[in-house]
C-alpha cells in the first residue's frame, strides 16, 4: 500500500535503521544520507520516510511531504556549503531515467561544475 513501508525496499530499511547509511539530516518526515556511489563531491539523497515509488506519486498523494523533501534538499545544500556555488536537485523517475530504487528520493549534487552533468 502506498505510504506504508515496503519489506523489499532498501530505503524503507534505511528509514527503519535496518540498513546502515551515513545520515546527514533527519526530520520527522525526511531522511538525508550520503549516496554510496557519489557522482559529485557532494551527493546526498533526501527521502521521505513514507514509501511512494517516485517523486510524482509522492507529490500527488502527500504534497506537504514532497515540500519537506525539497526544503530539506536546500538545507543539505546549505549544510554542505554548496548553496552559494550552485547545486542540483534531481528526481529520477522510472528505469529509463536511471531510477534504481523505487522509493521517492531527491539527489542533491554539488561541489564541482555541474553544467555538463546530465
Amino acid at each position: 500500500m502506498a505510504g506504508e513501508p515496503q519489506a523489499d525496499c532498501l530505503f524503507c530499511k534505511i528509514v527503519a535503521k535496518e540498513v546502515p547509511a551515513t545520515i546527514v539530516r533527519e526530520t520527522e518526515t525526511t531522511l538525508a544520507f550520503r549516496d554510496i556511489n557519489p557522482q559529485a563531491p557532494t551527493h546526498v539523497l533526501v527521502i521521505p520516510k513514507v514509501h511512494y515509488p517516485n517523486g510524482a506519486a509522492l507529490a500527488a498523494a502527500e504534497p506537504a511531504i514532497a515540500g519537506d523533501v525539497l526544503r530539506e534538499a536546500g538545507e543539505v545544500a546549505a549544510d554542505e556549503k554548496i548553496d552559494e556555488s550552485g547545486y542540483r536537485i534531481i528526481f529520477n523517475t522510472g528505469p529509463g531515467a536511471g531510477q534504481t530504487v523505487f522509493h521517492a528520493h531527491a539527489h542533491v549534487l554539488g561541489g564541482r561544475d555541474l553544467q555538463r552533468l546530465v
